[in-house]
């Protein structure tokens, strides 16, 4: 897979991401159906069951090693973050927070490897 569709892939994931822990509640006050799908727990797991693979798929993919360890560094942290918001029940309460974070770190990552890709 290209680096350029890796890339937009998982950005526009990170984006999915970020509709759903930001628009969703605030359509669910419009639309009862939106709440059943912005507050279920199944949807955050596969969310982040898909940005993982991508972005190891990414980091496969990276032959530069400043911009190895860079986007290895943000994605990791990205990545640790969403699992952390989806899965750890202990950090329930912040839950939005660490997901945002998470999806904004993972997209940080993947247009900064977008990025350096471009400039060489």
């Amino acid at each position: 897979m290209k680096i350029q569709k890796t890339d937009t892939m998982a950005v526009g994931l990170s984006g999915l991401c970020l509709v759903h822990c930001l628009a969703l509640p605030v359509l669910g006050s419009v639309m009862p159906l939106m709440t059943t799908v912005a507050e279920a727990e199944w949807v955050h797991k596969v969310l982040v069951m898909l940005a993982l693979p991508i972005a190891l798929l990414a980091f496969a993919q990276t032959r530069r090693p400043a911009t190895r360890l860079v986007f290895g560094a943000l994605a990791s942290l990205g990545g640790a973050l969403l699992v952390a918001g989806a899965f750890v029940e202990a950090l329930h309460d912040y839950e939005t927070h660490l997901t945002v974070a998470g999806a904004c770190c993972l997209a940080g990552a993947h247009l900064f490897r977008w990025n350096r890709h471009q400039q060489h």
